[in-house]
Formats: C-alpha cells, structure tokens, sequence
C-alpha cells in the first residue's frame, strides 16, 4: 500500500534563471520558424527544429540542425534571441540583451534524419527519435497537478509578473523555489519549509530585507493555512544574490526537465521540451501522454494516472502504451489503454493535428511548467484541455 504520511519537495526556477533563459531562446526561435515558414511559402507539417542554447557572460551561442525558409538570416536569429533576453529583463552589466555577443550556428538537419521522419508513398511520418515519453496527473489541484511544483512555480510566477510590472523593483530576474509539502491520508495539506532565492539589484539588502519583499506574494501563491508559524523559511540564505543569470552561472537548454514536467512526482522519459519542433517525440508525445493522463482524471475514473509511450525512430505508431492508475482506478487499466490509442492516434502526425502542434506557441512554455497551465485561446497549452473526459467515461 502506498505511504499516505510523507514530506515531498519539489523546486522551480524562474525566467531568468540562467537554463531558463536559453530554454527560452530556442523556443522563440522554434516559434520564429513557425511564423516565417509560412509567410514564405513553407508549410508547417515541413518545419524542422532541434535548437541548443549556451548562455554565459554576455555571450550566447546557438546551435542545431533546422529545415524550413532558406532566407531566414542568422541576424533575424540573433534579433529573436535579443529581444527574449530583453523581455526576461536582462539589462546587466554581466548579461544585457543589446551587448551581448550572439553567436548563431544553426546548419540543414541530416537528411537521414528527415528520411525516417518523413512520409512518402504509403508510409506515415515517423517519430524523430526513439525514446520513451510518460504524462501524469492527479487530484492535487484544480488543474490536476502535484502540489509542491505546482506551487513552486506560482510563487515565481506571481513574482515575475509583479517585477515586470514595477512593483518589485528590487529584484532581478534570475530565482529560484522550493516548496516542501506534508501530506496526511495521501492529501497534501501544508508546508513545512520553504525556500526562495532571488536576485536583488540593491547591495545592500538583507535577507530579511528580500523577505519582507517577497513574502505577501507568497501568501497569495499558497492556499489558505498551509503556511503557518512551524513552517521554515530560507530566504537567501546564502545572503546576497546581486550577480544572477547567465553572468552569475552558464545556462544550457534542457537542464530542467523535471521543473517542466511534474517535480519529480512522476517518471521522466529523460528528453527534454526547448527548442524541438512537435515532429520530435520527446515533445509533443510527452504532451499527449499529459493530455491523455489529465483526461482520464477528470473523468472520475481514476485519482492518479501515470502514462507511458515509447517510440522507435521512423516509426509512426508506437511500441508499447502502459497506464498506471496507482491503485486509484475505477475501471481496469488494461481497458484504458485498449480505449485511450483508439480516441487519438498517437502517431507523431497525428498528435500534432489533434493538439494543434504546428504553430508559434512554445516561447511562453520555456518557464513555470510546460503543464497545469490553462488553454489558451490560440492553441498554446492545448494539451491541457479535458475534451475527452466524456468520451473516456462512456468507453470504459
């Protein structure tokens, strides 16, 4: 029987930690891919994308392979990343979008690549690597997410939203959460120890100084009586963060695959999201495996679900679908995963229609969690839909 009396920890980090600013890079430029492609007469199904991101002291390198609109200059490239690392807010003297040396080294993808990928004749596209992608979901919250990264993340979210706004003046961009969580009877119910460090621009702050700065948005991020006076506080606790972001330490894409996935309360297939086109499984298979796993919740059938796919480059369907309800199901697993292939085909063809995968909506994923955000009305965060509860409940 599972433990139902436990601590769990989960952290976040915020837009400006130094790996979520390249995270960020290579997804605008995902998204730069998708807007000229077919401004140029290049139609998405044919965009390609695996996009690496380093960032250091005001320098930023970008490499990968990439197919789509042959005039797309290296400059336009740079000018995206630009303007992501000014919209994060790095205006440093260590890292400053307009000084900052960019350095762009994207090439054509490998054509034996694009062979297995693409269809021709009778046969589907195939999925661009192989690979095993898992999706999650449970009763924690409203929006069907584990508690402790749920709120690591709104923390930092409401954080980031208050300095761009001017009521945080203080702060800089670059943060980092932790918020520890107990459980009672499997519930989550309090934390216990909480952890922020944020950059500050003034010296001279204290760490208490920073939590007095902090704090009401933290209250706000929690629900009503998990804070309480046995709850720990570590508010910078090394003292001062004044140097942050990329001049303080050397970002890479795709070093925080468990902050955007689910906080490790759930497997990890081990791919990471930025800077891949959704012909890449570690992406949008992951996003269907959420999709599915959050549909099957919200059915009532079960109160946690756990998913796993797993692909083999150049080959449309996949190798094995598994679902784990943890002991929570209503109905048995193995007619979920007779049911769930059947209400989407889980080719990466046709994950990309069903999602509606093949536009510019992966820039505002790179921070606070590629899950448990709301849909939005241009198809980012489609995945997060439960259009197929019903349908889930009247075949099973």
């Amino acid at each position: 029987m599972a433990r139902q009396n436990y601590l769990f920890t989960s952290e976040s980090v915020a837009e400006g930690h130094p790996d979520k600013v390249c995270d960020r890079i290579s997804d605008e430029i995902v998204d730069l891919f998708f807007r000229e492609g077919p401004a140029r007469g290049i139609e998405p199904k044919d965009i390609r994308v695996a996009c690496e991101t380093l960032a250091t002291t005001n320098r930023v390198v970008i490499a990968g392979e990439t197919r789509g609109p042959v005039t797309l200059t290296h400059d336009l490239v740079a000018h995206t990343a630009r303007m992501a690392i000014r919209d994060i807010g790095y205006e440093q003297d260590g890292f400053h979008w307009d000084r900052a040396k960019i350095e762009v080294c994207l090439h054509a993808q490998s054509p034996h690549i694009a062979q297995g990928v693409d269809a021709s004749g009778n046969k589907d596209e195939g999925a661009g690597d192989q690979g095993i992608m898992f999706g999650y979901a449970c009763r924690e919250t409203e929006e069907l997410m584990p508690a402790p990264i749920y709120y690591a993340h709104k923390i930092l979210r409401l954080l980031s939203e208050a300095r761009h706004s001017g009521k945080t003046g203080a702060l800089g961009p670059d943060a980092k959460s932790q918020v520890t969580v107990r459980y009672e009877n499997g519930k989550p119910v309090a934390v216990t120890q909480l952890v922020l460090s944020t950059q500050h621009l003034d010296d001279k702050l204290t760490s208490r100084d920073v939590k007095a700065i902090v704090e009401p948005y933290i209250n706000k991020a929690l629900p009503e009586g998990w804070l309480s006076d046995k709850t720990v506080w570590h508010v910078n606790p090394t003292g001062a963060f004044v140097v942050g972001g990329p001049d303080g330490d050397a970002g890479l894409t795709g070093r925080k695959i468990i902050v955007d996935t689910y906080g490790g309360a759930a497997p990890h297939g081990g791919g990471a999201f930025s800077g891949k086109d959704p012909t890449k499984v570690d992406r949008s298979a992951a996003y269907a495996a959420r999709y599915l796993a959050k549909n099957v919740v919200a059915a009532g059938v079960a109160e946690r679900c756990t998913i796993q796919i797993g692909y083999a480059i150049g080959v449309a369907d996949p190798l094995s679908f598994y679902v784990d309800c943890h002991g929570t199901a209503e109905v048995d697993e193995a007619k979920l995963e007779a049911v769930l292939p059947d209400l989407m085909r889980l080719t990466p063809r046709n994950i990309r229609e069903h999602l509606g995968l093949n536009r510019p909506i992966y820039g505002r994923t790179a921070a606070y969690g590629h899950f448990g955000r709301a849909p939005e009305a241009d198809g980012g965060f489609s995945w997060e839909k439960t259009d197929l509860a019903e349908a889930i409940k009247k075949a099973v």
